[in-house]
């Protein structure tokens, strides 16, 4: 896979959580997300539960709390379509501080609200103890098809070449006194997402041959073949398990 790559999400530490292998944290958030999503959600004291088993996680991996709150603010969008359920939805209506809302809309939105930032506070904490290049040889352990975890590989790999090939343009532009102030600089910018399209398409074209003359046949040579042990696996689903016991208790109390 080459040389690892930094990202943003990702806070270096030395904790169980950082060390677990990739493919095990993998799993284990997937499966705690499928049954945070299979609890009922009148069942308001497991999302709780939940909320804590994974408070216990990012303190055992040292993640602050504000690193953590920050990186959920990418949910917006959907909180604010939650909050617009209550007053849309149709059905039977209840009085909540005056306004007029809907019962099925307020189920909805609580759904919606309590699933989703859990899910999301585990992808994040995921994030945030492995590095991409870990979390591909784990996508690749899991038995993804190689060539999605290419093409993730590749996304990740260039993605930061591009943005920083359009930010080269863009001191470009500013050094020679262009300022986007309306829509008759949209031409310029036009043209620059052009230029940028161009560039990217003939770099592409550039590594990839650059691979086929190295020898590159379709796939990528593994250079860290990465395991786990049962002890490492019995970490890593403490949390789907007990999540799993919450959602049965919300089952069947």
């Amino acid at each position: 896979m080459g040389a690892g790559h930094a990202h943003k999400l990702y806070r270096h530490g030395h904790s169980p959580v950082h060390a677990l292998p990739p493919h095990c944290k993998l799993a284990a958030v997937l499966c705690f997300v499928v049954v945070v999503v299979s609890t009922p959600r009148e069942a308001v004291w497991a999302f709780g539960l939940y909320a804590v088993l994974l408070a216990v996680v990012a303190g055992v991996a040292r993640i602050p709390a504000g690193f953590l709150l920050k990186r959920l603010l990418f949910e917006v969008p959907f909180v604010a379509f939650a909050v617009l359920l209550p007053f849309v939805a149709q059905g039977e209506r209840t009085e909540v501080l005056g306004m007029s809302l809907s019962v099925s809309g307020l189920w909805g939105a609580w759904n919606i609200l309590a699933k989703g930032t859990l899910g999301v506070a585990a992808s994040v904490l995921l994030a945030s103890t492995t590095e991409l290049r870990e979390l591909l040889l784990g996508l690749q352990r899991l038995k993804l098809p190689p060539l999605l975890v290419q093409i993730a590989s590749f996304m990740i790999r260039y993605g930061d070449v591009i943005t920083d090939e359009l930010r080269r343009m863009r001191i470009a532009r500013e050094s020679r006194g262009f300022e986007a102030r309306g829509i008759r600089q949209w031409g310029v910018l036009a043209k620059t997402a052009g230029a940028l399209f161009i560039r990217s398409y003939e770099r592409g074209e550039r590594v990839h041959l650059a691979m086929v003359s190295r020898g590159y046949t379709g796939t990528m040579p593994v250079i860290d073949e990465v395991t786990a042990s049962r002890v490492q696996w019995s970490y890593a689903f403490t949390l789907p398990v007990c999540a799993l016991l919450v959602c049965l208790l919300g089952w069947f109390l």
